[in-house]
C-alpha cells in the first residue's frame, strides 16, 4: 500500500494550494480526503466542481444523502460514510434516514427506498439498466433530469470513495463520532 501525503497549504502542489485555501475557509479545516487529493490538484479541483453541481442538483438533501450514502455503503468507503452522516446532519435529514443507510435496512418511504435502488443498479451495473428499472425510478416520481444528477452524484463518489480506498485517509476528529463498519 502507498503511503499517501496528507498536504496542507504549504506542502500541496502549487496548484493546489488556493483549492486547499479554499476548503479551509468553507470548512474551518482541510478534510483529510482534500489533504490527499491536493496531491493531483485536478482531481481536487474536479472533486469540488462535481460536489458544488451535485449541491445544486435538483434532489432534496434527503435525496442527496441517500445517493452518497448508497455509493458510499456499496463502495465500503471508511472516510465517507462517517463524513456524509455528519454533513446529513448539518442538512437537517432526519437521523432514521442516515441510519437505514448505513445500516443497509429499509429507508421509511417507497420513493427513496427507490431511488436507494436505482443508484445502486446504476453503481452495480455501470449505468447498463434494464427499462423496467429506469421505469420504476420514473414512476416512483423522479425526472429524467434526476436520472443523469444520480450518475453526477454518482461520479462524486468514485473519486473519493476510490481515493480513500487507496489512501486508507484517516477519518477526520468531526467525522468520528460517526465511524462506520460494514455489516458482513
Amino acid at each position: 500500500m502507498a503511503n499517501f501525503t496528507l498536504h496542507d497549504e504549504t506542502t500541496a502542489p502549487a496548484e493546489a494550494q488556493p483549492l486547499l485555501e479554499k476548503s479551509k475557509k468553507a470548512n474551518g479545516r482541510i478534510p483529510g480526503l482534500h489533504a490527499v487529493m491536493a496531491e493531483a490538484p485536478g482531481l481536487l479541483d474536479a472533486y469540488n466542481h462535481v460536489h458544488a453541481q451535485f449541491m445544486n442538483s435538483s434532489l432534496t438533501a434527503e435525496e442527496k444523502t441517500v445517493v452518497w450514502q448508497a455509493v458510499n455503503v456499496e463502495q465500503n468507503c471508511h472516510y465517507c460514510v462517517p463524513a456524509h452522516t455528519a454533513i446529513a446532519k448539518m442538512m437537517k435529514v432526519d437521523d432514521t434516514i442516515s441510519n437505514a443507510l448505513r445500516d443497509e435496512t429499509p429507508l421509511p418511504t417507497a420513493k427513496l427506498e427507490a431511488l436507494r435502488t436505482f443508484t445502486l443498479l446504476v453503481v452495480r451495473n455501470r449505468g447498463m439498466l434494464e427499462d423496467t428499472d429506469t421505469q420504476a425510478f420514473l414512476d416512483a416520481g423522479f425526472t429524467q433530469r434526476q436520472i443523469l444528477e444520480v450518475i453526477l452524484g454518482v461520479s462524486q463518489k468514485v473519486m473519493s470513495n476510490y481515493t480513500n480506498h487507496f489512501a486508507n485517509t484517516p477519518v477526520d476528529k468531526v467525522f468520528q463520532p460517526f465511524a462506520w463498519t460494514k455489516a458482513s
